[in-house]
């Protein structure tokens, strides 16, 4: 034998050897771990993989179940219902021996939707510090679901993930919406709490659908059949890239900020000539850029302008304050800022949502004169510093405002940055990575906060958000389990007179999925943020959500859950009678004002306000001189109703709805 076919023959029995070994092992999916929750009083699944034909022993409390894996290895046994409790040493047995430790019995949720349902509470730490400080936690836990996708099958398994008991070490990674809610079930019921965390942010409804569902809606159904292509994708993301680096590059190069003599970002850079603008505020509603006669670009009125202005504010320190730490709010910025204090970079943020909290350490402040300069990229629409955000400097317990003048000055001007495609929120392809793995793990129920990226088409919406609840359902094989989500908050400048709104149709699609058996919906009008489409108050919506769990998923007697949902509407002559279902303990006002918000319509097309008043425990009427004839009534239709002000006695906001003749 030459050393040739020696050398492949060789291989070829290492091969079959590691074949045989990793066929013949157990092998759990991701979810099936240490630490895991399993759902309390209901048979639940436990799969794997194996040999072919292999029999899978599965031991737990002293009982056993056996299986034997089918012809593709594949095996499932079912674990008889267990109370709450643990933690539990769960060992399985084949050809090897795998063996779970800190195993538990409680509620599993399932937690999903975009980016306020992803949000972490380390973006809100500030807001609930007690609560972060006091998560020892260890019957409350979280699988992170990684966030993949995949237009072409979908997956078994992923890739990665495991369960992790809350803590003051590690709180910071999990759900805000999702801790909150368990927070409340756990106090309630004292049985542990997992939840399997698979939100992405940005998400629109479609990407979470099956292939099967999709097949209703023709146009998604097109694009997911579009982006099964390997090499589209890559095409797309490669230019993507591609594109962006050139504008970043062109950006960099041109700044005069770093091309000066003395880089812009110094404490000592000469400023008389720099203008000054109100801090917050958006440069499009000030000045705009244009070319002077020396060939720098300045300020043009009338034009909104992308690409790069510098802004500076001198403060003076007194001693005591001298090489302190501190803590550097900058609100938010529209789009990317680098923050410096006297010539060091504090911070750096890439886009515009996150709220700006830069750590300042000890040594950067100075006695006297400290120059903070900020550098704001904007690479669309309007950019500058959100208002009604905080904007400070503390230290040492001291806080200096710094709102106000700040001196800034272009450093170049660009046309608006070449726009992205977002794959990973193409049809399908969340679905197929994100939730398939999880259909064979037996849940209690589903929490979902989303709808924000399918504003651009609520009506749309209204029937694929239905069709997806649907499918979860009948592939998670459990029937219609508890699906409870979140209503759109309340967004952007409130109006002074009725107006149409895509946020207002949106609510309206997800007010009628309420149709469907076994669901909830957490209105949350009341709780947004105008100038923030992550809103901070996320223990509101949790304890919202919770709620409706106990009402829905266990059949809590008594309990009012939601807040009042108008279902009828008497049109008469000169006024309309409302009724609402969820009015609990009766109808009132959050302000003791008669109930504000409301509209009528003669024509079904133009609206004009309304007065109203409470005419029962659960009845309203709502009238205009004017409108002799009404055919439609409102209720907070708008992007931001926030002055909308009808509650029930159990302190929950009433869902905006539109109701027709």
């Amino acid at each position: 034998m030459t050393y040739k076919h020696y050398r492949s023959a060789l291989c070829l029995i290492v091969s079959c050897l590691f074949t045989a070994v990793s066929f013949g092992q157990i092998r759990l999916p991701r979810l099936i771990s240490d630490g895991m929750v399993l759902q309390r009083d209901q048979n639940v699944r436990v799969w794997g993989w194996a040999s072919p034909g292999e029999s899978v022993k599965l031991t737990l409390d002293g009982k056993t179940v056996h299986t034997k894996t089918d012809e593709d290895g594949a095996w499932e046994m079912l674990l008889p219902a267990m109370k709450a409790g643990g933690p539990y040493t769960i060992t399985l047995e084949g050809q090897n021996r795998i063996v779970l430790k800190n195993v538990v019995f409680g509620e599993v949720w399932v937690c999903s939707g975009q980016s306020n349902m992803e949000l972490t509470m380390a973006r809100v730490r500030d807001n609930y510090a007690d609560v972060v400080q006091q998560a020892d936690m260890p019957d409350i836990r979280q699988f992170l679901v990684p966030d993949q996708f995949d237009f072409k099958k979908e997956n078994k398994d992923l890739e990665e993930g495991y369960w992790e008991s809350a803590s003051p070490d590690n709180i910071s990674g999990f759900s805000a919406v999702a801790y909150f809610f368990a927070l409340e079930l756990y106090a309630k019921y004292q049985v542990p709490i997992g939840l399997i965390n698979a939100a992405l942010g940005g998400s629109p409804v479609e990407a979470w659908m099956s292939e099967e569902a999709l097949k209703d809606f023709p146009d998604s159904y097109a694009e997911l059949q579009k982006f099964k292509d390997d090499a589209l994708i890559r095409k797309i993301e490669t230019e993507d890239r591609e594109r962006a680096a050139a504008w970043h590059d062109t950006l960099n190069k041109k700044d005069r900020g770093f091309t000066a003599p003395i880089p812009w970002s110094e404490t000592d850079v000469p400023d008389k000539d720099w203008d000054s603008m109100e801090i917050p505020g958006f440069w499009a509603n000030k000045e705009q850029f244009r070319r002077n006669e020396e060939g720098h670009e300045v300020f043009q009125p009338g034009h909104t302008q992308n690409g790069v202005v510098w802004f500076r504010k001198t403060i003076d320190l007194t001693a005591d304050k001298a090489g302190k730490p501190a803590s550097l709010w900058m609100g938010r910025i529209v789009d990317q800022d680098y923050t410096y204090v006297n010539g060091q970079q504090v911070g750096t943020t890439g886009y515009q949502y996150p709220p700006r909290k830069y750590t300042v350490a000890p040594g950067i402040l100075k006695e006297g004169r400290n120059v903070i300069t900020i550098r704001v990229i904007n690479n669309g629409g309007k950019g500058g510093f959100v208002k009604d955000k905080p904007y400070f400097l503390a230290i040492d317990g001291d806080t200096i405002d710094l709102k106000g003048l700040w001196k800034y000055k272009p450093g170049v001007a660009m046309s608006p940055m070449p726009g992205q495609t977002f794959v990973r929120w193409k049809p399908g392809g969340l679905y197929n990575k994100m939730i398939a793995p999880l259909l064979p793990y037996t849940i209690r129920g589903i929490i979902w906060y989303q709808g924000e990226s399918n504003t651009g088409d609520p009506g749309k919406y209204a029937r694929t958000f239905p069709a997806m609840i649907k499918s979860w359902r009948k592939a998670w094989k459990q029937g219609d389990f508890p699906f409870l989500y979140v209503q759109l908050a309340n967004f952007m400048e409130e109006t002074d007179t009725p107006v149409e709104s895509n946020w207002a149709v949106l609510r309206q699609a997800q007010l009628q999925a309420l149709s469907l058996p076994e669901t909830g919906m957490a209105i949350i009008t009341d709780i947004g943020e105008w100038n923030d489409i992550h809103p901070l108050n996320k223990k509101d919506v949790g304890y919202r959500l919770a709620l409706l769990a106990r009402k829905i998923a266990y059949k809590e007697k008594g309990l009012t859950a939601s807040g009042p949902i108008a279902t009828k509407a008497a049109f008469k002559r000169d006024q309309v009678s409302v009724t609402f279902d969820a009015a609990g303990r009766g109808l009132t006002t959050r302000d003791g004002n008669t109930p504000q918000y409301f509209a009528l319509s003669e024509d079904g097309k133009t609206f004009v306000w309304a007065k109203a008043e409470i005419t029962g425990k659960n009845t309203v009427r709502v009238w205009n001189n004017r409108v002799k004839y009404p055919v439609a009534v409102r209720y907070a239709w708008a992007n931001n109703p926030a002055t909308a002000n009808l509650y029930s006695e159990d302190g929950l906001p009433a869902s905006p709805f539109e109701l027709r003749k």
